[in-house]
């Protein structure tokens, strides 16, 4: 009974592994050819130095630069686009998995210049292969664990709602400034991106990035007092109405009965309480820092107002951001996608042919 009971599980895991397998086979051809498409992409796009490119399809080389950076949130860099994600090891039945935890993406836009020219990138939507800037684990419940986690990796983790005691493993990437930067995609008229607006989360290069701390903790020195509240302002018994004069004689009196106040045609009314009435609403506010003038100033040596702005094309999806050069990543992507094509068929027709086996069909 238990031999049968084991021989039973055992052809359910080997059926299972057959449709995983025919899944996993359909996915390696289909991830093939479009790496094997990119390739043919990359080898057929003209490629031009920024200043004789024209619209449509283009790739160019050349150094990111850009008059605004963000802060990466891991390794505190200035940079043009990071990406940056944590997992968190969790037990899943026997085994251990990552699983993703926390994920933040954030860019400016920037340009690339080949000394004959800046092009100016909208990095969005584009395909990213870029270097590894930061990569570790972290395990504080750990005795003899990883090694300590800094400040804003936790900072990080609390932002997305991670736990940082944790075992967690972050990696993050980053176009950072004069990187050597290749770009595939479409050289289209620009759509109104302003580059004169400095965006609210980058700043200048160089900069000190603003923290939490000098939020929170504003300086005393300045500092504004808001009126919340009208002050009592008193009119004269001369410029008095009729029923203003009758109202401050209720309230003189005392007077809070709703029937007294009907009868004079006046609104129901109730005395305020002299304490309560004395007494004007004040906030005090920190006055707003000056403005450094560096920030009001246009940076200079870009064009601001471009025509044309290198993008994810409507018509022509394909926009390739790497930091490899344009024969190192031909290369990569054919050995992928020929491993891709030649592993797929194999792995689809093995365990194909094995589940026929398995249902009689042979």
């Amino acid at each position: 009974m238990p031999f049968a009971a084991s021989f039973a599980l055992s052809a359910a895991t080997i059926l299972a592994a057959c449709v995983v397998g025919v899944a996993i086979g359909v996915y390696w051809i289909c991830r093939g050819w479009q790496l094997l498409q990119r390739r043919r992409l990359i080898l057929n796009a003209p490629a031009s130095n920024i200043h004789e490119a024209s619209a449509g399809l283009v790739e160019i080389r050349g150094q990111a630069v850009g008059p605004y950076v963000v802060c990466s949130p891991l390794k505190q860099i200035d940079c043009y686009h990071y990406h940056s994600i944590a997992w968190e090891l969790k037990q899943q039945g026997k085994n251990s998995e990552w699983i993703k935890v926390a994920e933040e993406t954030l860019h400016v836009p920037f340009y690339v210049d080949d000394s004959t020219g800046k092009m100016l990138v909208d990095p969005r939507g584009a395909e990213l292969d870029l270097t590894c800037d930061l990569q570790g684990q972290y395990n504080r419940s750990a005795l003899f664990g990883p090694s300590e986690m800094p400040g804003q990796i936790a900072e990080f983790l609390v932002r997305h709602g991670a736990n940082p005691d944790r075992h967690i493993k972050v990696e993050e990437r980053c176009i950072e400034p004069h990187d050597s930067v290749f770009v595939l995609g479409t050289l289209s008229q620009n759509p109104g991106l302003d580059v004169t607006v400095m965006p609210s989360w980058a700043q200048r290069p160089g900069k000190k990035p603003i923290s939490s701390a000098t939020i929170d903790e504003p300086e005393l020195g300045g500092t504004q007092i808001i009126r919340l509240s009208q002050p009592d302002l008193s009119v004269p018994t001369v410029q008095m109405t009729q029923q203003q004069k009758i109202a401050a004689a209720l309230v003189k009196a005392g007077t809070s009965n709703p029937s007294a106040w009907s009868a004079a045609g006046i609104g129901v009314k109730t005395a305020p309480d002299p304490a309560v009435a004395k007494i004007e609403t004040l906030a005090v506010e920190p006055a707003a820092p000056p403005l450094d003038q560096s920030d009001l100033e246009v940076p200079g040596g870009f064009d601001l107002h471009p025509p044309l702005v290198l993008m994810k094309g409507s018509h022509e999806p394909s926009f390739f951001i790497s930091w490899r050069s344009h024969r190192q990543l031909a290369n990569s992507l054919g050995w992928k996608s020929a491993l891709m094509l030649s592993g797929g068929p194999a792995l689809t027709l093995t365990c194909a042919y094995l589940l026929l086996i398995h249902f009689g069909k042979l």
